[in-house]
Parts: C-alpha cells; structure tokens; sequence
C-alpha cells in the first residue's frame, strides 16, 4: 500500500481555545466530556413505536456520522419499543422524556444508553428524582437534564419575567442538586433557547458554574439554512471558548442534514479531523467559467468519499494557482481550459468540458493510494469508499 503525505488536512490544528474539562460520562460506549472528542448527535423524526422505521433512520443517521442518537418516548406503546430499538441500534439511543415520570423508569429497564428529562413540564419531577437516581444508578445509565426556554418551570419564570439566561442555569443546577442529594452526579446538561446570543450566555455562566459535561443546541433553530446559521454562530462561539462536550445542531430538515452540518462546525473549528473539503472561489467579474457549477458538480462527484482531502476550484488566475498549490488537488481555470494541479504542481491542462472528471480521478487516485479502496457505482451519487 502506498501512502501519500497530505497538504493542509494532515496537519493537526491547534485549538482555538483549551477545552473546558468536566468530568466524563459513559454514553454507551461513548465518552462525553473530560479529554473526550466532541460527539454529535442528533434525533429521530419516526414514531418511535414504528420499530422498523426508527431503526432504519438511526442507520441512516449512523452512517452519515452520528455517534448518539435520541429518541422520542411520548406513548406506552414508544415505551414499548425502546427494548428492541436499544438493542439494535448500532449508536447509544438516549430516550427523550417529557411528562410522564414513569417513561423515564421504562427507558432504564429498556436498556437505553441514558435518558434526558425535562424537569420543567415533568409532573412533580423533583419528588421522583430519589427513585430515579437509584434507578439510574443501578443500571449505570447517565441522566441529562435538559432545560428548554419554551418549558421553562413557572417558579422561575415568575421570578426572572422571562427565560433569561439566569433562569435557565438556575432551573438546571437545581435538579442538578436534587440528584447531587442522592449520590447521583452521572450527569449531562444542555440550556437550550432559540436566541443564540441567550443560549451562549446561559452556557458561559453554566460552564463556570459546575463541571457537568455540556451538551450544546439551539432550540427550534429553523429551516436549513436560518438553523445552520444560529448553530454555526451559537457553536463556534462556544467551542472556540472550549466549552461543549456534545452537540446536536435542531434543523427543520431531515436528521442527516443535523450530522452534516454538525460535523462541519467541528471540522471548521479544527475539533475533528478534516474530511473532504471543496475550496471554490465567490467567484467575479474576473471569472472565465462557472465556478458554481464546477464546485457543486465535484461535490456531487466526490459525495461520499470520506478522506482528509482538500480540493480546490478556482475560477481564474488571481488566487486560483495559489490556492490550487495550497492544495491537496485543484484546478485554475480560465479561457477555456483548466490547470490540474497535485500537491502543487501542475500535471495536466485539460478543456474546460474535462475539468470536472479530471478532478474527480485524481481525487479517486489519491484516495486510493491512501489506502482507500474505491468502488464506482454508476448508480450512486458518488463514489463508495471502503478503508483497507
């Protein structure tokens, strides 16, 4: 096998920002917090109960990334559910639990990998929090307490006005220190609002608060593209800071694309190592051929090819030859025609009409001598890689 020496992506970049250490937990076998990598997560859209539907999405959303998924327990009959889908699912399945104290005790006896409450529209769910403690506690299965602005419990929204940032870490810490009574600080914590200048601040005065491992998320972050904005902002901010220990990026928009984008905000920031990434100009008035076009028929090509592997489409000579050196594959294109460039230098001009598929063999070589072993399905989007 030959290996090649990557450009930009095989470099490990510094962080931002030391991470905020927290103590760890277990997520099935996922660590969250302490020296852990930054998880992403996402949840379920099917009935929970419709076994077969929910399994083929959490594999879906295995595929795709996903190392911890959630789903929704609203019903006996999605209570009932959880044994199988526990046991069958490929990631940890954390059972999501609003209302009815006795779905949280159903989940532990199910097998789930943890279990996320939300004490504010839970029914008397401090006076339940011994049992469920000792239930946990007995099947080593972590709690996260999950604060939303739209539930907020009504004491502290009669204290505060409204859900400040104040309230939410108040009303988190103190289910906090109901479990912390009976022993139990198997815990995660997520303060969730839908206005990401609130959601930062409530995390920054939480992570300076206790030490619990964070899970990050924009409540109701809408559509696609608004979501992956308030995400992306919200997200970076605090990881930039080093606080968050997992994420779940809460689009309007099919699961997988919460994976995708999660795991581009991780990648951005230089907290997981880089995948494929297209480089392409805005393009301007300079601009001899569509850049538009080129960058997304590349991605389309590449779809699925899952290398550290920067590539390049430059649409005319100002940056295009410097950006194409920088990396790992790349063309300058301009009066008709393109200059394919590997690892910085120039190994072919081809017409514009092959620019596409030019780039698309060599980033398939490349993977292959990487060690990557490349099947071309004519049918697929793109390529389907297998590691050797």
């Amino acid at each position: 096998m030959t290996s090649v020496a990557l450009g930009i992506p095989s470099v490990r970049i510094k962080p931002i920002a030391e991470r905020r250490r927290s103590r760890q937990i277990m997520v099935g076998s996922v660590p969250v917090g302490g020296d852990a990598p930054v998880s992403v997560q996402s949840m379920t859209t099917t009935v929970t109960a419709d076994i077969n539907a929910t399994l083929q999405q959490i594999a879906a959303l295995t595929a795709s990334g996903c190392q911890i998924v959630r789903v929704a327990v609203p019903s006996q009959d999605d209570a009932e559910a959880l044994p199988i889908i526990a046991k069958k699912s490929q990631i940890p399945v954390i059972a999501d639990i609003h209302f009815q104290p006795k779905y949280v005790f159903a989940a532990i006896e199910a097998g789930c990998a943890a279990v996320r409450v939300n004490p504010g529209n839970i029914k008397k769910f401090d006076d339940k929090v011994g049992e469920i403690a000792k239930a946990a506690a007995d099947h080593g299965v972590p709690i996260r307490i999950g604060v939303n602005a739209g539930s907020l419990d009504p004491r502290l929204l009669q204290k505060y006005g409204k859900a400040t940032p104040e309230a939410l870490v108040e009303s988190a810490l103190w289910e906090c220190s109901l479990f912390e009574e009976h022993g139990f600080r198997d815990i995660k914590i997520s303060v969730k609002h839908n206005d990401p200048v609130v959601m930062i601040q409530a995390y920054r005065l939480l992570a300076q608060k206790c030490d619990y491992p964070l899970h990050l998320g924009v409540t109701e972050a809408g559509p696609a593209f608004q979501g992956t904005i308030k995400s992306a902002v919200a997200f970076g901010a605090l990881l930039a800071e080093g606080i968050g220990d997992t994420i779940r990026v809460s689009l309007s928009a099919p699961p997988v694309e919460e994976i995708k984008v999660g795991i581009g905000i991780l990648e951005s920031l230089g907290l997981r190592e880089r995948g494929l990434e297209i480089v392409s100009c805005p393009s301007c008035g300079r601009a001899q051929v569509d850049v538009y076009t080129l960058a997304e028929q590349v991605q389309a090509g590449l779809e699925g090819l899952k290398v550290p592997l920067r590539v390049a489409v430059m649409g005319c000579v100002v940056n295009g030859p410097g950006e194409a050196r920088e990396a790992d594959l790349g063309v300058a294109s301009g009066n008709g025609k393109g200059q394919i460039f590997v690892k910085g230098e120039v190994i072919k001009t081809v017409p514009e009409s092959q620019i596409v598929e030019t780039l698309i063999e060599e980033a398939l070589r490349l993977a292959e001598e990487m060690g990557v072993e490349v099947d071309l399905d004519d049918d697929a989007p793109g390529p389907e890689v297998v590691v050797r």
